[in-house]
């Protein structure tokens, strides 16, 4: 038997494992007094991976330069990326981790509108602010009053290349979606819309999967009605393939897109198939403002490389969180939130950025053409 004063000594012992197992498992993202921990949600491999790493860098190179200028509120900043490797479900998977597990006061992703409407319901239970830096879909922040975005909308994207079009005179556009992207659906959808009702005609609609090679069968039903272009709302991967079988099969019209065209691998893939084609974007490296060109400058010497729209919308994502946290004051979340949902005329990479009451960006978009093998400024349309 145990004495009474051994019980207490081993009660004590059992009081003192019991706590410092709760601190352990309490141990993630916030418990370092020093730190801001942020979540990212990136297409880090997989189909849609040029979108998710140029995001990547543009929100690492970020987040490095607040670090270096001294932090946030006398802390420096921590981020954490999850990999969704562009898989249907598994942003929503890495996004509850980096919440639950890694304590995240915001979470930054993704590019894909797809996967942020995963990761929207899961961020907005949280009551944890979550950022997207490219998702056009309008359904993303229809989520919840925690779900922002900082680019333009499919509406506004839709209606620019519409109106494109008609400038050009292209009077009849056939159109050709990726039905297993809310993204093309949406972006197809609100072209056909404005195009149809301001006196275009539609010569025909076809429809893919993501993942599909062979589009020969869809593109000769375009070809019959012999349209002026075609629009073709899908992402960079099965585009490039498009255009290089339309030109096998003799289609000579140009190809007009959003952008989710944004990537080397769509010219990688076409090569001069895609010469003389269209895209909306969110930026251009191109654009002679010594703002971007010194980020161009910058991005060049962390990276090696050119940035692209992807990159630019990721560093202007994490520099709105981090401009939001400096003015609240704190990273509670409904004070954080609060915060980012007052963003006005913040002066971004990608253009002056206010959010509206749906928390979408009211912005410019550019039309970028393919000449080259480059992606080359065409003009800037405001909303």
């Amino acid at each position: 038997m145990f004495s009474p004063r051994s019980f207490a000594s081993l009660t004590a012992l059992a009081g003192a494992l019991i706590i410092g197992f709760t601190s352990c498992k309490k141990e993630g993202g916030n418990a370092n007094a020093d730190e801001i921990v942020i979540g990212e949600v990136a297409a880090m491999t997989g189909g849609t991976a040029t979108f998710g790493t140029s995001s990547h860098a543009g929100t690492q190179m970020a987040i490095d330069e607040i670090n270096a200028a001294g932090g946030l509120l006398g802390k420096k900043l921590k981020l954490i990326t999850e990999d969704d490797q562009s898989k249907q479900g598994e942003a929503g998977t890495v996004a509850k981790k980096l919440i639950s597990r890694e304590k995240i006061v915001a979470l930054l992703g993704e590019v894909a509108s797809g996967k942020s409407l995963e990761m929207g319901p899961i961020a907005q239970k949280a009551g944890v602010p979550m950022i997207s830096p490219a998702s056009t879909n309008p359904k993303v922040t229809e989520v919840g009053d925690y779900v922002f975005r900082i680019c333009f909308i499919d509406p506004f994207q839709g209606t620019v290349m519409a109106k494109f079009a008609m400038s050009r005179g292209w009077k009849k556009v056939a159109i050709l979606t990726d039905t297993k992207q809310d993204y093309s659906v949406g972006l197809a959808q609100f072209f056909k819309e404005y195009f149809a009702k301001n006196g275009g005609t539609i010569t025909g609609e076809q429809s893919y999967g993501s993942g599909d090679k062979d589009f020969k069968a869809q593109l000769t039903a375009i070809k019959a009605g012999a349209p002026d272009a075609i629009f073709a709302s899908g992402y960079y991967n099965e585009t490039g393939l498009i255009a290089a079988q339309a030109r096998e099969l003799g289609i000579t019209a140009p190809l007009l897109g959003g952008d989710g065209w944004d990537s080397p691998s769509l010219v990688e893939v076409a090569g001069k198939a895609i010469e003389g084609s269209f895209f909306s974007n969110h930026f251009s490296n191109e654009d002679k403002s010594p703002k971007i060109q010194d980020f161009v400058k910058r991005f060049q010497a962390k990276h090696g490389k050119t940035p692209d729209a992807m990159a630019a919308l990721g560093y202007d994502s994490a520099m709105i969180l981090a401009d939001a946290i400096k003015r609240a004051g704190t990273t509670e979340g409904k004070a954080l939130r609060d915060a980012i949902a007052t963003t006005k005329d913040f002066d971004g990479i990608t253009g002056k950025i206010t959010l509206d009451e749906k928390r979408n960006a009211n912005k410019s978009a550019v039309v970028l053409t393919i000449k080259d093998g480059k992606f080359s400024f065409v003009e800037s349309l405001a909303p």
